[in-house]
């Protein structure tokens, strides 16, 4: 089972060889509080013809929670509280564990694709490691004062707690907001599915906590210049978590940078309109290689 190390916490990733012709690897980074799970549409696109590197973030999955061992045991809001100021992640943190998988791996060329808070990792990482071939950036923002923020709403819809409900019942509420509802109420086998990964493979609470503090403190708008590798930069036109604004915003800071966008497509849009985002990604990856 791979693992990295890095402060002495245990980063687990899944390393899939190809057939292919010795391409750089795909590294997927996920989202805030998703497992690998949210990737596997596009991990079976790229699979045929690339290495796949696909880690847990900190807190997710198989990899280590990382956190002083009171914190977890706190109550929720006092927990929420002193995991911003004080005790959660950062992004420039898990960019370093980002750093060491790939030195773990002993890969030195990848194709970083990332995802909303994903995305912002993979930002971060470009800028500071020099293993980065090309990015791929999904529904993501530079964050800071010019990103157009998450929404109120959308925030506290993805971090409240029905009254009585399931865990089951809590992950479902959670998530309404990054599908469209034609979608869920389409595919509810799926979406059944989708609760069972979750549910496996994504982060508890605390370490959710700990990601979103990351994501709170996360801004590189005043280097994204410093990116010099091409760069596609994917959004759904409906996204109701990361405003599509943000795609555009990235793209004016980013020199060799495309934008391309999902009409209509959610915050998910690469699980809904995974045809449409795997024939883009594919295209893109064979102009690098």
């Amino acid at each position: 089972m791979p693992q990295a190390t890095r402060d002495g916490v245990s980063i687990y990733y899944e390393y899939e060889r190809s057939e292919g012709d010795g391409r750089a690897p795909v590294v997927f980074v996920q989202g805030l509080g998703f497992g690998r799970w949210m990737w596997r549409w596009q991990r079976e696109a790229v699979a045929d013809e690339y290495d796949v590197v696909a880690p847990d973030n900190r807190g997710t999955g198989r990899s280590d929670v990382g956190l002083p061992p009171l914190v977890p045991r706190l109550p929720g809001p006092l927990r929420g509280l002193v995991l911003l100021k004080l005790a959660g992640y950062s992004i420039g943190g898990l960019a370093a564990d980002l750093e060491a998988v790939l030195d773990d791996a002993g890969i030195y060329d990848a194709h970083i694709v990332g995802a909303s808070m994903g995305g912002m990792i993979a930002q971060r990482y470009a800028l500071e490691y020099s293993r980065t071939k090309s990015l791929t950036l999904c529904c993501t923002t530079h964050g800071g004062p010019d990103a157009v923020p998450v929404p109120d709403e959308t925030q506290e819809h993805m971090f409240d707690t029905p009254d009585g409900a399931s865990q089951r019942e809590t992950l479902r509420h959670r998530m309404r907001p990054a599908f469209n509802d034609r979608f869920t109420n389409r595919n509810p086998h799926l979406m059944d599915r989708i609760l069972e990964w979750r549910l496996e493979q994504d982060a508890d609470d605390p370490a959710r906590e700990a990601q979103a503090a990351a994501v709170q403190h996360f801004d590189v708008s005043d280097r994204l210049d410093g990116i010099r590798v091409p760069t596609l930069i994917l959004h759904g036109t409906a996204d109701r978590v990361v405003p599509v604004e943000n795609a555009e915003f990235i793209a004016e800071k980013i020199t060799d940078s495309r934008v391309e966008l999902v009409e209509g497509g959610s915050h998910l849009f690469f699980i809904e309109n995974d045809d449409a985002v795997n024939e883009e990604l594919v295209s893109f990856l064979d102009e690098q290689d």
